[in-house]
């Protein structure tokens, strides 16, 4: 008796957990869909598979509902595999972060997710703040953490790492994240990504490199 009532304890997290998820899937396709204001606990329930009753035991209302979808955003986005080795050398660091930035925030989605929580930031500022500093300014200061090894090792000359490294963040996003975000286009090609990146790391090279 006791042995099985061990396996219940075990086992039900695991139950939780998968319901749970399955909730947070079905409301993140809801809100990208229909946004914030559009989205309904009754959509939200039908698109989830489940019923309003179960909704509820989770989330008291879609606020919550929405909270925990950035929170998941933001720890997920916080600890995305951009590489910041302070031992390579910028060009190629500065490179591949742009085009591994851009393949983020102009993924199917992704932009659906930033003009959401942008939407709803002004009636629920604890959650725009949060995603700011748990997914962009995050990002950011790893970012300068590494612009800051390679001025140590005597590659770049910066005063400010942290404005350094949002100019290059924003430099990357140059004519492809507005357009993307407010669909006036599709996501960019690979080949427009490789010109657009290329030409921020030269902007950035050329001011902060050191001269030999």
């Amino acid at each position: 008796m006791i042995e099985a009532d061990q396996n219940t304890t075990r086992t039900a997290p695991d139950e939780d957990s998968s319901k749970r998820r399955q909730i947070l899937d079905g409301a993140r396709k809801v809100f990208m869909d229909l946004g914030f204001d559009g989205a309904s606990m009754g959509e939200i329930a039908r698109a989830a598979g489940v019923s309003k009753g179960t909704l509820y035991v989770y989330f008291t209302d879609k606020f919550r509902l929405f909270e925990a979808i950035v929170e998941e955003e933001s720890v997920h986005r916080g600890a995305s595999n951009f590489s910041f080795d302070p031992d390579r050398d910028a060009a190629t660091v500065l490179g591949e972060f742009g085009k591994a930035w851009i393949a983020v925030v102009c993924r199917p989605g992704g932009g659906s997710a930033i003009r959401t929580v942008m939407a709803i930031a002004e009636r629920m500022p604890d959650v725009g703040r949060r995603y700011y500093e748990c997914v962009l300014n995050a990002t950011i200061s790893r970012l300068a953490a590494y612009l800051q090894a390679r001025v140590n090792a005597g590659e770049l000359a910066i005063d400010d790492c942290h404005l350094a490294a949002s100019q290059f963040q924003q430099m990357c996003q140059a004519t492809l994240f507005l357009p993307f975000i407010f669909q006036a286009e599709p996501a960019p090609s690979h080949d427009r990504v490789h010109e657009v990146i290329g030409s921020a790391v030269g902007m950035f090279l050329a001011h902060y490199g050191v001269k030999n």
